[in-house]
Formats: structure tokens, C-alpha cells, sequence
């Protein structure tokens, strides 16, 4: 059941004219509070409620007239509802005369659907690009899309900025000899990422074969590269069923990996995840809070980061028409 959430009046920031309006749908309320704490703000005052036939209802509680408007909303379970509800408040915030509007979009639902893989198919995230906006988003700001071509779906501005930095300074503070470290794709559409996350921690890589069989099922099946007496770090965008990620930890193991630990930005979770997670052979699985869980809801060796200070960066630098790609260095590599 969704239930009504009304944010409070509160004081505006010190400049009314040309500070950080910031408001959040209620997908992730407690991730958009810690972006607001960190930039010295607040979350601005709405009333978001369904009617008694599940239609959802927007208002904003103060004039946004010329203002600039971020509005944090990551596409989670439940991915229809929370969709709708960003489009609602999209058009809100157009018809109350903002000048710019950007969708702070932590995780991209429907990612996955990024091209046809058989006949007779949708292409779903170019659908949601399409959908964002015809509402009337000027720009979107997403964490780790599942493939780069996504951004190319968009025909506004699209920030897209990763969770690198904060779980490779996790990882480095867990005091892992780097002679015994290797970095390992969970499957060949994950290499390129893979790639990054070992350059960062200087170590090699390896990757795992993975099948795919059946829908939402993958079956972990060869290992490209050595791992034996190794601790694996193995990376991906998102963890969903946590079949993938489960399977190829287990796989290690058995081709005489040391430990596993695995990294990854979107904790979706679905299903049998959890338990699933419980069982592995996985030391630690680090992820971050694109997607609300609580603490108490998590096996204890799943570690949540908070990816809070990275978004109020790229938000201050968004605001302020400051480079967002300097945040990881990009330019830097480019020179080289």
C-alpha cells in the first residue's frame, strides 16, 4: 500500500533567488534528505497522495517561478508507481514555471530493455527516455546506467556519473594485499567496467562466461583469467535475483579463489536475492543506496554505502554550470 507523504514548510536557503531547489518523490525519501544536508538545504514542501483508485496526486507548496529544480526520484520497486509519480511531478513543476527541471534519476528502471535481443520486443528505456521528456524534464541526472548507449536514447542533456569512486575507497580501506587481488566480470557485457574498477585498484582482471538459458536466469559456466589463491572483487551496475552474482562467487570458490567480495551500485534485490545472498560464499557484498533498504532488512554481509555526497556534488556542479565529468577524472584520462 502507498501511502500519502506530505513534506513540511520550511525556510527557504539563504539566496531565494538562485539557490539549490531540490524536491524528492517518495521512492527514496531518506537518500534525498541526506543529499539536502549535504548541500545546506532543504527538501522542498509537497503533498503527494494517491486517490482512492491508486491516481497520484502532486502539489507544490511554494513558488518555483524561474527557479531551477532537481527532483530526486530513483525508478525502484514499485518501478511502475514511482515512474508515474517522476512524470506527475515532471509536469508540476513545468506548469509552475520552473526554468530548468532535472530528473535525479539514482537508478534507471527498465535499463536492462536497451535493445532487442529477439523478435517482437519492446525497447523500454528508450520508451522512459521518451516519457521523461514529453513531461518536460530538461536534463537528467542518472548513477550507473546499465549500458552508456542509454544516454543516446534522450534527445535533453544527460549527466550520468558512477559509484566508482566511493566503493573503490571502501574496498582500498579494507587493507587487501594488491598482489593478491583481481578484479572479476560477472559476464562479457561487464568487461569495460570491470576494466575501470582495476585500473583504479592497479590489479588485473578476469572474466566469467555466464548463459543466460532461461529469462531472469543465468548460469555461471568458465572463468577467463586466473583466480586461484586469489581475492576476487567482482563488480556489476546492479544486483536484481542475485542468481548471477551467487552462481559465479560459488564458481571461484570452486576454481580455488581465496575470498569474494562483491561490488555493485543498485541493490534491487528481488525475490530470492536476500536469501540467496545469506548462503554465498561471498565475504562482503558492497552496495549503495541508489535503492532504500533498511539495515535490519539485510544479511550481515551486505555493506550500504551512501552515494548522497556524490549526487549533491554533481548537483552543486549541475546548478553552478560547472564540469561534472572532472568529478572522475575524465578529462584527466582524456589528455593522456
Amino acid at each position: 500500500m502507498v501511502l500519502e507523504m506530505t513534506y513540511p514548510q520550511l525556510e527557504r536557503a539563504v539566496n531565494p533567488t538562485h539557490d539549490i531547489r531540490l524536491f524528492a518523490g517518495r521512492s527514496n525519501p531518506a537518500l534525498a534528505q541526506e543529499i539536502a544536508d549535504y548541500l545546506g538545504t532543504t527538501v522542498g514542501p509537497m503533498v503527494i497522495k494517491n486517490f482512492a483508485d491508486g491516481e497520484i496526486y502532486v502539489q507544490v507548496k511554494e513558488s518555483i517561478r524561474g527557479d531551477d529544480v532537481f527532483i530526486v526520484q530513483p525508478l525502484c520497486n514499485p518501478v511502475n508507481e514511482n515512474l508515474m509519480e517522476l512524470l506527475i511531478m515532471i509536469d508540476a513543476f513545468k506548469r509552475a514555471s520552473a526554468k530548468t527541471i532535472t530528473a535525479v534519476i539514482p537508478y534507471y528502471g527498465y535499463a536492462r530493455q536497451d535493445r532487442k535481443t529477439s523478435g517482437r520486443e519492446a525497447i523500454t528505456a528508450k520508451l522512459v527516455a521518451d516519457l521523461l521528456t514529453t513531461a518536460g524534464a530538461s536534463r537528467v541526472l542518472a548513477m550507473d546506467l546499465h549500458t552508456g548507449q542509454i544516454q543516446g536514447f534522450f534527445n535533453i542533456l544527460v549527466d550520468h556519473i558512477f559509484a566508482t569512486p566511493i566503493i573503490v575507497d571502501y574496498i582500498k580501506g579494507l587493507n587487501i594485499n594488491p598482489d593478491e587481488m583481481v578484479c572479476v566480470s560477472p559476464d562479457m557485457g561487464g568487461a569495460n567496467r570491470t576494466r575501470h574498477f582495476a585500473k583504479k585498484l592497479d590489479c588485473p582482471i578476469a572474466i566469467i562466461d555466464k548463459r543466460r538459458d532461461k529469462h531472469n536466469e543465468a548460469i555461471a559456466a568458465h572463468i577467463i583469467g586466473d583466480v586461484e589463491g586469489k581475492i576476487c572483487l567482482m563488480f556489476d551496475d546492479m544486483i536484481d535475483t542475485a542468481g548471477t552474482i551467487c552462481e559465479a562467487s560459488k564458481l571461484l570458490k570452486r576454481k580455488g579463489a581465496k575470498a569474494v567480495y562483491v561490488g555493485a551500485t543498485h541493490a534491487v534485490f528481488s525475490g530470492p536475492a536476500i536469501e540467496r545472498l545469506k548462503s554465498a560464499p561471498i565475504e562482503e557484498c558492497i552496495v549503495t543506496n541508489t535503492i532504500p533498504w533498511k539495515k535490519e532488512d539485510l544479511p550481515d554481509n551486505v555493506k550500504q554505502l551512501s552515494i548522497a555526497p556524490l549526487l549533491g556534488q554533481a548537483i552543486s556542479r549541475i546548478h553552478d554550470d560547472e564540469s561534472v565529468s572532472s568529478l572522475f577524472g575524465f578529462e584527466k584520462e582524456m589528455k593522456v
